[in-house]
């Protein structure tokens, strides 16, 4: 979860998260979940928050934008509840190297994933539930994915917000073979209830179904996601 390739001064993402492995009933139907892998305490303190989240990126600091990501850009609500993610201008930082590339890094932003992977097996799955408050402003992208641990593809997207004052949906089975779906964010200064069940399909892919503050917005498929391991 985090700020991607922010380019305002304190572009940022609020989040309260509960994550739970199904057997593949609604996150409302907590009697069907097997097992809460990231209650929604996480937030609560910062004892809460290490005991399932870490810092940055899996792979580190820098990914494929002009953005760093910095622990100082992570902060856990005094009252609890709540994490924030923001980014501030910065100069003089060391570029990043990305495909070969190198990328002047102009903010410093912050990003968090979950310690635990996550790995759908035959006849599985997970609800990835959270309400967040993000922001549209034209430049800034804030996301809240899935991608894999050990190769590329998979990655799902479960929300986005790529400064068009929408919020994307997508799924990604190659580079090119890609399920996006764009829908209208209503007023991002308020909170708003995401979900995404991800589900077995067949034994070898996986349905994923996003829900936008209690309404489907639509369902793709994972081609051979069915056990791969995912960051969070």
């Amino acid at each position: 979860m985090d700020s991607k390739v922010p380019v305002r001064e304190h572009g940022e993402c609020l989040a309260a998260l509960l994550l739970v492995g199904s057997s593949g009933g609604p996150l409302s139907l907590l009697a069907d979940a097997k097992h809460v892998m990231i209650p929604s305490t996480s937030f609560n303190s910062q004892a809460d928050f290490d005991d399932d989240w870490s810092y940055n990126y899996p792979w580190g600091t820098d990914h494929n934008g002009a953005a760093r990501m910095d622990k100082s850009q992570v902060a856990l609500s005094s009252t609890g509840g709540t994490v924030t993610l923001t980014a501030r201008k910065v100069s003089g930082e060391k570029a990043a190297s990305h495909g070969g590339k190198q990328i002047p890094i102009k903010y410093l932003s912050g990003a968090i994933h979950a310690k635990e992977h996550f790995n759908v097996s035959r006849g599985g799955g997970y609800d990835f539930a959270g309400e967040f408050r993000a922001t549209t402003t034209r430049g800034t992208w804030p996301a809240f994915w899935l991608t894999g641990v050990k190769n590329w593809p998979p990655e799902v997207d479960m929300a986005e917000w790529k400064g068009s004052g929408k919020i994307s949906f997508n799924t990604f089975n190659t580079s090119s073979q890609v399920r996006a779906r764009d829908v209208t964010y209503p007023s991002p200064g308020d909170f708003h209830k995401i979900l995404c069940e991800v589900r077995d399909q067949n034994g070898r892919d996986v349905s994923v179904k996003f829900y936008m503050d209690d309404k489907l917005v639509d369902t793709q498929y994972g081609k051979n996601f069915v056990g791969q391991s995912l960051y969070l």
